[in-house]
């Protein structure tokens, strides 16, 4: 086992409860890297990501101290912070009390109702907390209760030492398993976009709502169950905007860029001139839908920001600014603090750059700049309502054009670090810690995705709010959501600022509560939820989501058997969403061309010789090719279209509950979309869909485009068989 030789101020002893106390707390000393070797943190990577967690361990006499907190902080509490239980289980729930006092607990139910506990057996030694002698008793939870937030309440009668008290606790009930929707039947499949690069005559640049309105249709026609689209979190209102929608700003509220102004209602309210306005808005950029060049999110966030404003400025029918009223108080806190944060980016710039009084969002100086803000919150607010309109209506489509699940949204693995939900809820995030990845086959050197991390403590201080507003409003129009990186739900890679990304440690979450969470709120919106597993990811973590009904991954290139040979299509997971590749490689016309290692090369992405890394893509290829023949999908002299049919085709053939078909490979196109481990070295989330001779593709042009409609035509014969 490898580890750091770096050290802190600690003896050998000492270093070995700096171990323990880091267990005590979710941080991992030991992982398993790619390579298949134990490998461990180095010290001053445990003190710092424990120092993030609010736990002193510099010192011997520091991580003493905090190891005896890490006994006695349960028995301070009440109740435990939150309890998440499955449905049909009932397990025991501690309640901490002066020792011989006696304890009622109920549960109040989410719709008003209430259920007695019945204290079990189940006895533990009294222990001495803080000068009190404090027992604890233990509760059954009914094995029956309702899906939901429910809150327990304890009420501890009074003593000759103490008068009476009572505690509450949140209680979720969750699903023991998400189950497939019965319209999706025993399976079905669908297409992936990655919307911002969909276009057609009437965009502004870049794909929209309205785009998305016309994809579905068209791909429900032609009997797809969904559409995989990129995250659609919002991104910088002024200023530069970040092209990842990857690192949002926040993931809760949407990207206004989505927009298509010309569909808002109160356009046709505005009078000649104010229409024109709009008009020359949109003629700014529109000439920019017939380029294959990379999408400049600034330029048409400028035209449509002006468009937008003029609209904005319309007035609006009564029924209409209801339901933009409406829609501000269902949305709540978070929505008004997210509009003030663009309010004051867009006044102050970016906020690390903001006046110090005004980064803290809780302040007087804040409250005061909220007052004169109150026009710019008001249009922030706005274009979220209109984003919602439109998406609302993206998602009737799909389910009116016949698609079982309709849209399914993406969900990013975290946020911008000086962004609105950094900003608005600092607590919940770790400070001084960035989320990545240790090195893998693909990124050699590690990736540092600079997000900070929620904390875990706080999560649960909280009862999951931050994780549970996000999923309300990232599914509020969606039939499905891929979780990014879902194995952040169990454990993420933390990395200490100042670190290189492969000097992290892995900090565990309570995924059973986080799973469960998660769970229950799709179980409320009717959505499937698929989890992104690719990568390094612990079996017993897939085994564990299949089990609760969240679906897996699998990439074609990366499922292969202990020999290295592809794997066979009987042999794949059955919860899983299968395709041939993701938006992390090249379409497959450019994987097959080895387009993947090229590009690599060019950006000196490269640990190993080159030559050994063509001739591993080059086996990897002439496999694969021996594989589809082996099952009759390929002949001897195949054109690249041909390949890329038996591909889908021999993925089809997987007993995968979903099928993907990237849109890129439908066309032709040949550029990736995102080369991991850089930053503005490639144009990254920028390229818009074109084919193979680098013409751009519009929405108008998919339905006549003869190398898709053979491609869709494959994979429903496929279905069939």
């Amino acid at each position: 086992m490898t580890e750091s030789t770096e050290s802190i101020a600690v003896s050998e002893p000492a270093g070995e409860r700096l171990k323990q106390l880091a267990e005590a707390h979710g941080v991992s000393t030991e992982y398993w890297d790619y390579h298949g070797n134990l490998a461990a943190p180095s010290r001053a990577t445990l003190v710092a990501v424990l120092a993030a967690l609010g736990v002193k361990a510099s010192t011997e006499e520091e991580i003493n101290a905090s190891l005896t907190e890490v006994e006695l902080a349960p028995w301070r509490l009440t109740l435990p912070r939150v309890i998440v239980v499955r449905s049909g289980a009932s397990p025991s729930v501690p309640v901490h009390l002066p020792d011989g006092a006696a304890v009622r607990v109920h549960v109040e139910l989410e719709d008003g109702g209430r259920r007695e506990l019945s204290q079990t057996n189940e006895w533990t030694l009294p222990h001495d907390v803080d000068g009190v002698l404090t027992g604890r008793a233990w509760f059954a939870i009914p094995a029956d209760l309702p899906l939901g937030w429910h809150t327990l309440v304890a009420e501890i009668d009074s003593s000759p030492a103490r008068e009476a008290f009572s505690a509450t606790a949140p209680l979720a009930i969750t699903p023991e398993r998400l189950e497939i929707p019965a319209a999706l039947g025993s399976r079905g499949w669908g297409a992936m976009a990655q919307l911002y690069s969909v276009r057609s005559h009437g965009s502004w640049g870049i794909g929209d709502a309205d785009d998305l309105t016309e994809l579905v249709s068209f791909l429900g026609d032609e009997g797809a169950d969904f559409l995989l689209i990129n995250p659609l979190h919002a991104a910088e209102p002024a200023g530069r905007m970040t092209p990842s929608p990857y690192l949002p700003v926040t993931r809760r509220f949407v990207n206004p860029i989505y927009i298509r102004p010309e569909a808002i209602g109160e356009v046709a309210r505005l009078s000649g001139p104010r229409r024109s306005l709009v008009q020359w808005a949109f003629e700014e950029v529109s000439a920019a839908n017939l380029s294959a060049e990379p999408i400049d999110r600034d330029a048409v966030w400028k035209a449509k920001r002006e468009a937008l404003e003029v609209i904005f400025a319309a007035d609006r029918s009564r029924a209409r600014q209801r339901d933009f009223e409406r829609f501000r108080a269902e949305q709540g806190e978070g929505l008004e603090k997210y509009a003030l944060w663009c309010a004051l980016t867009e006044k102050y710039g970016e906020l690390k750059d903001w006046p110090h009084n005004l980064r803290d969002a809780s302040s007087a100086f804040v409250a005061n700049e909220a007052r004169n803000l109150t026009e710019r919150i008001d249009f922030y607010a706005w274009l979220q309502w209109i984003v919602d309109e439109q998406l609302r209506r993206a998602q009737e489509e799909a389910k009116a054009s016949g698609m079982s699940l309709g849209v399914m949204d993406d969900l990013a693995v975290g946020v911008h670090p000086y962004g609105a939900d950094v900003w608005s809820d600092p607590d919940s995030f770790a400070p001084g810690m960035a989320v990545g990845a240790p090195p893998d086959m693909y990124n050699q050197l590690g990736q540092n995705w600079s997000q900070p991390p929620w904390s875990p403590a706080h999560l649960a201080e909280t009862a999951y709010a931050p994780l549970r507003d996000m999923l309300r409003t990232v599914l509020r129009h969606a039939g499905a959501l891929r979780v990014d990186h879902v194995v952040g739900l169990f454990r993420l890679w933390w990395i200490p600022q100042g670190m290189g990304a492969d000097q992290g440690a892995y900090v565990r979450y309570d995924h059973e509560a986080m799973v469960g969470v998660v769970l229950l709120e799709a179980y409320r919106a009717g959505a499937v939820i698929i989890g992104e597993d690719l990568g390094t990811v612990e079996p017993w973590a897939r085994d564990y989501l299949a089990s609760r009904g969240v679906l897996g991954t699998s990439v074609l290139w990366f499922e292969k058997q202990h020999d290295g040979w592809p794997l066979q299509p009987a042999a794949y997971r059955r919860l899983a969403l299968s395709t041939v590749n993701t938006h992390d490689l090249p379409p497959t016309a450019g994987y097959l061309a080895d387009e993947h290692v090229m590009l690599r090369e060019r950006l000196g992405l490269l640990t190993q010789p080159t030559e050994q890394v063509r001739a591993e893509a080059r086996l990897e290829r002439e496999r694969m090719l021996t594989r589809l023949r082996e099952h009759g999908l390929l002949g001897d002299d195949p054109s690249e279209r041909e390949i890329v049919e038996a591909l889908h085709r021999y993925v089809v053939r997987t007993p995968s509950t979903l099928v993907g078909m990237a849109l890129v490979d439908g066309v032709g196109e040949r550029r990736t979309q995102n080369q991991p481990g850089t930053d503005q070295e490639y144009p990254n989330w920028k390229i818009p869909l074109a084919d193979g001779s680098g013409s751009a593709v519009l929405v108008e042009d998919l339905p006549n485009n003869v190398r898709l409609s053979s491609l869709l035509a494959a994979i429903r014969d496929e279905m069939k068989r």
